[in-house]
């Protein structure tokens, strides 16, 4: 019997097996390569999108099934975002009831220096942890929110940043402590700046005329 027909070399046998490969990567690339998520139904992408209907955040659970849900959701990244900065400025007002409290414990000793620095008592400082591991967790959610690129969610973390530090960080701003002196060296600038800038004008003035 003649078995040339059926004779199959290594290099065919090769070609033949990425052909297959080829093929089947092809039809699995067709089938999830657009952002949908496997079984879920749900539009991931790991670049910059505007997707809206059957996006998922975080989880399965959290699919976007009408645009009433969306917005929503957009509301609801927005005022995480805002619970944010409230944390960071409710954790700065602790600190200072402490420091205010020590001072005011301090006020009728006589030779205390009140001026020193306040280390927490262990309660405090788990006070202070616990801020912080609340204001951790939001922060770490809002990233998680972020990775998903999606326009709607990332300009809502951005009005909700902005949002909060107008609402949370209006504050009275104290010079010695919030901005750096004027040393000499720099008033020594400062005043040569102001000249050549008197001079600069001068001569125009003077072109001018």
């Amino acid at each position: 019997m003649d078995h040339s027909n059926h004779d199959m070399t290594p290099t065919s046998t090769i070609t033949s097996v990425i052909a297959t490969t080829t093929s089947t990567a092809a039809a699995a690339a067709a089938g999830g390569g657009h952002g949908h998520g496997g079984g879920t139904g749900c539009k991931i992408s790991m670049l910059w999108n505007w997707n809206t209907i059957d996006s998922c955040f975080i989880s399965s659970s959290w699919k976007i099934t009408s645009n009433q849900m969306f917005g929503g959701s957009c509301v609801g990244v927005l005022l995480l975002a805002i619970t944010m900065e409230a944390l960071r400025r409710l954790t700065k007002e602790y600190d200072r009831y402490l420091v205010k409290k020590h001072r005011e414990a301090l006020a009728g000793q006589h030779n205390v220096d009140v001026t020193q620095g306040y280390r927490p008592k262990i309660w405090e400082q788990a006070v202070r942890a616990a801020l912080h591991m609340v204001q951790f967790a939001v922060g770490y959610f809002i990233m998680l929110l972020a990775m998903y690129y999606n326009g709607y969610i990332i300009i809502c973390i951005f009005l909700g940043a902005y949002l909060g530090s107008f609402m949370f960080h209006w504050e009275p701003l104290a010079w010695d402590k919030q901005l750096p002196r004027r040393t000499p060296h720099f008033v020594a600038i400062d005043q040569a700046w102001r000249g050549v800038d008197w001079f600069i004008f001068d001569t125009l003035d003077m072109d001018t005329k």
